[in-house]
C-alpha cells in the first residue's frame, strides 16, 4: 500500500500528524489538563508546527520529483531537529536529583530581557521545570511520548525524500 500513496497524500499525513500533536498539547494537556509548557515542550511545539507547515506547502504545492524531495527533506530536518530537543527533554528528566539544573526565569523574561541568541541558548538547554514529569501515558512521559511522534515525523518525510515523487 505505501508505493501506491501519491506525494500530497503523504504530506497530507504529516500535516495531519503535527495537527493532531499540536491539538492533543494545546488543547488536552495545556487547556483541559491545565499542564503548562516548559522552555523546552514550547520549543518541540515550534517543530511540529514548522514541519507542519512546511508539508501544508509540499501538500498545496504538489511539485515534481525534486521539490517533493526538497519539502520532504525539510520536513525530516524540522523532525530531527525537534527530536534532539525531545531526547534533551528525556535526558533532563532521567537526571538524578542533584544533576537537575535550577530553574531559570520564564520564556517571556528570557525574550524581552536577554539578546535573542543568549535567550534560545537558555531555552535549549532547559532548566529544572522541564526535568518534571507531570504526566505519564502507557507508562511514557510526555517528551518521551513527543520524541516517539518526531521520530515517526521522521521516518515519514525521509521516506517520502528517499521515494520520489508518485
Amino acid at each position: 500500500m505505501p508505493h501506491t500513496l501519491s506525494q500530497r497524500q503523504v504530506f497530507c499525513a504529516l500535516v495531519l500528524l503535527a495537527v493532531v500533536a499540536m491539538l492533543f498539547a494545546r488543547v488536552y494537556l495545556q487547556a483541559y489538563l491545565g499542564l503548562e509548557a516548559c522552555p523546552l515542550c514550547m520549543t518541540q511545539r515550534l517543530f511540529v508546527v514548522i514541519w507542519g507547515v512546511i508539508a501544508l506547502l509540499g501538500a498545496l504545492h504538489n511539485p515534481g520529483a525534486l521539490g517533493g524531495r526538497v519539502y520532504a527533506g525539510l520536513c525530516a530536518l524540522s523532525a530531527y531537529a525537534g527530536a534532539l530537543v525531545a531526547a534533551r527533554h528525556v535526558w533532563l528528566q532521567h537526571l538524578p536529583a542533584d544533576q537537575v539544573p535550577a530553574c531559570g526565569p520564564p520564556l517571556d523574561y528570557l525574550l524581552e530581557n536577554f539578546p535573542l541568541r543568549d535567550a534560545i541558548n537558555t531555552l535549549l538547554m532547559g532548566d529544572g521545570n522541564c526535568a518534571d514529569t507531570v504526566w505519564t501515558f502507557l507508562g511514557l512521559s510526555i517528551p518521551e511520548q513527543t520524541l516517539l511522534v518526531f521520530l515517526v515525523a521522521l521516518f515519514i518525510a525521509s521516506w517520502q525524500a528517499l521515494r520520489g515523487a508518485r
